[in-house]
């Protein structure tokens, strides 16, 4: 008896005006211009972003986390320049790689050495390190909800936030072989469990529970040993997530997996028709593209799941 093969899965984030979707092989942009017309921009994928690498258990983690970022400016960069009317050509590889190395430094800084350094002091007033341990993790979480509570504040990051629920709902239809229509994809939810929100929570939580294990070697060790383990860690989440849509009917990992679906209410905001209809666009481009691609059926059995 054939076994029938696995769904193609397509993920994706918000950018300016508008939605970037990725599938196994492509990725499409859809972005509202000034004039209100959608703009779109559609790409077949090689190399990295859809080698055999990315099929491998723990390593295809850091490549998501590494696609995710490269293919995130790309798509930034030329969706606020056509939003803004102002088109001014490709990033080059050297930018690309400053703002990739930039950024990473700066998360590393401030999201992992930095609750090190203001923390480290616990251990030595209260004689527990173990208290100091956790008071660094709690830190770590605190301090990501906290960021994304406050950008989100912000008129424009909320727009952003308003893309990002159109294109988790418009995910969502097409997951129930609904058709791409505003009407059937107002239905949906704006939280999805592969979202890049879910992602960062796990990985917060699971830093807590591998830096607990680690102990307390002298502060300076620990700094660096947060900043290796990043792409370690980023790989476990990925796979915990993907475990966690495997058997999300299950009623005990749906609710260890709620806090992830309860966080994107700080990243998404209900998006109105016309977002939707940004949201639709860049995902049927990339349907389109996977559907002319020679690749399509050999990639079938065998596509992986991008963040949503």
């Amino acid at each position: 008896m054939p076994t029938s093969p696995r769904p193609i899965y397509y993920g994706g984030q918000a950018v300016i005006e508008g939605v970037m979707i990725r599938g196994p092989r492509e990725m499409a942009v859809a972005v509202r211009a000034p004039d209100g017309e959608i703009v779109v921009r559609s790409e077949e994928l090689s190399g990295i972003y859809a080698g055999r690498v990315r099929r491998i258990p723990l390593v295809r983690g850091v490549v998501v986390l590494y696609e995710t970022l490269a293919l995130g400016v790309r798509a930034l960069t030329w969706s606020s320049q056509v939003a803004s009317g102002r088109e001014s050509g490709e990033v080059s590889g050297a930018q690309m790689a400053v703002t990739l190395a930039v950024t990473l430094l700066l998360v590393g800084s401030i999201f992992f050495v930095g609750p090190v350094l203001l923390t480290g002091w616990i251990g030595r007033v209260v004689g527990n390190h173990f208290i100091e341990l956790i008071a660094e993790g709690v830190l770590r979480l605190a301090m990501l909800v906290g960021y994304i509570y406050l950008i989100g504040r912000v008129r424009d990051i909320q727009r952003v936030f308003a893309y990002h629920g159109a294109e988790h709902r418009t995910i969502h239809a097409y997951e129930h072989g609904r058709t791409l229509t505003p009407e059937n994809v107002r239905e949906y939810p704006n939280a999805h469990p592969r979202c890049g929100t879910a992602f960062l929570l796990t990985v917060a939580v699971l830093s807590l529970v591998v830096f607990v294990a680690l102990g307390t070697p002298p502060l300076w060790i620990r700094a660096v040993e947060r900043v290796v383990l990043i792409p370690v860690i980023a790989s476990i989440a990925y796979e915990l997530l993907r475990l966690g849509q495997r058997f999300e009917d299950n009623g005990i990992v749906a609710a260890l997996y709620r806090p992830n679906l309860w966080l994107q209410s700080l990243t998404t905001r209900d998006p109105d028709d016309a977002q939707i209809e940004v949201a639709i666009a860049a995902l049927n481009a990339a349907l389109a593209v996977e559907s002319a691609s020679a690749h399509a059926p050999r990639d079938r059995a065998a596509a992986e799941e991008p963040l949503a």
